[in-house]
């Protein structure tokens, strides 16, 4: 893939953000670019995850990945099984399907909030898998300064910006997968926005700054959480709702069986359909309380030119059978 802005920029120690990142001046998936434009999210119907993912994919056309580094972001915050954590049939499915477009390389970069990352790996039957596929992993505790960026874009509340962890910085390109929870720790969700935070770093090892205290001690925690995406690109997001937990979260809770794939590029768009999604059942005060797009990381986050700026701004897809009216019903909760 050609070299761009983006990637020369993110590749130096300090990712400034300026003002034209968040025009959409500089590369990646160019979200805030389009922010006004119709973010298209697509929802597969189905019983069968592999077949749900791959059908998703195709709508995004992975041809576009050849010859990319790709850095792959998925969901493994504790060794918890999903929803909790990302399906080893999801991680398969979407690396074998993206392996098929003939990529460069693909990275698989972590770092678990709740448990020492490489044995949350490990339980999980990740390292075995990604052997087995042909995927680098990094392990983001085990990172130096010099596997991190320092990020400060423009318009953040973060005190002293937040360090990227280098495979996403430098990629081509980034994918991630994400699940669809609760989340009882403040941040209200946990979806794309939220999945972004384990792309950056705990402690700065250089000076031992805790950036996950700052975060989670912040009265502005679901903002900072949206504006980790300023520096975070979204080249493809897969969602695997074929089961989410409604309360608790993100590591236990009542568990339901949307038994939905969703996939989009707009990770604001992507966490609207989540949020709409949740809402379909008794979930907690804090998801059901006004407009989906005054939750506040999607307020955040297209305050900000993310992504989506209102309901009208999203294109929904609906595939497979009793998609249509899953969709009407996704629709109708947004415009709500």
């Amino acid at each position: 893939m050609a070299d761009t802005l983006f990637t020369r920029l993110m590749g130096r120690r300090q990712c400034l953000r300026t003002l034209l990142g968040a025009a959409g001046i500089l590369g990646g998936s160019g979200l805030a670019a389009r922010a006004q434009a119709k973010s298209m999210v697509v929802i597969v119907r189905t019983d069968d995850r592999v077949q749900g993912i791959r059908t998703a994919m195709a709508r995004f056309d992975p041809a576009r990945f050849r010859g990319a580094r790709i850095a792959l972001k998925a969901n493994y915050n504790s060794a918890d099984p999903f929803p909790a954590s990302t399906h080893p049939d999801t991680l398969r499915t979407l690396v074998e399907t993206l392996a098929e477009a003939g990529p460069a390389s693909m990275t698989l970069a972590e770092r678990s909030g709740m448990g020492d990352t490489a044995q949350v790996l490990r339980s999980l039957g990740v390292r075995s898998l990604t052997e087995e596929l042909g995927v680098e992993v990094v392990v983001m505790d085990e990172l130096d300064a010099d596997g991190y960026v320092t990020c400060r874009p423009a318009r953040s509340q973060w005190k002293r910006g937040f360090l990227l962890a280098r495979p996403f910085a430098g990629a081509d390109a980034v994918v991630q997968t994400c699940c669809l929870k609760t989340h009882q720790y403040g941040g209200h969700f946990t979806m794309a926005l939220k999945n972004a935070v384990g792309a950056v770093a705990k402690h700065d090892p250089a000076d031992g700054y805790n950036y996950m205290s700052e975060l989670h001690r912040s009265p502005l925690q679901r903002s900072l959480i949206a504006e980790i995406s300023l520096a975070f690109r979204n080249d493809l997001i897969v969602m695997d709702a074929m089961k989410a937990f409604v309360t608790g979260g993100p590591h236990a809770g009542r568990e339901v069986s949307p038994g939905v794939i969703v996939a989009g590029t707009d990770p604001v768009a992507v966490d609207a359909v989540g949020v709409a999604i949740l809402r379909m059942y008794p979930t907690t005060d804090a998801v059901m309380t006004g407009p989906v797009f005054a939750q506040e990381q999607i307020r955040r986050a297209a305050e900000l030119g993310i992504g989506a700026s209102s309901p009208e701004n999203i294109e929904l897809v609906p595939i497979g059978p009793g998609a249509d009216g899953f969709a009407r019903r996704v629709q109708e909760i947004l415009a709500g």
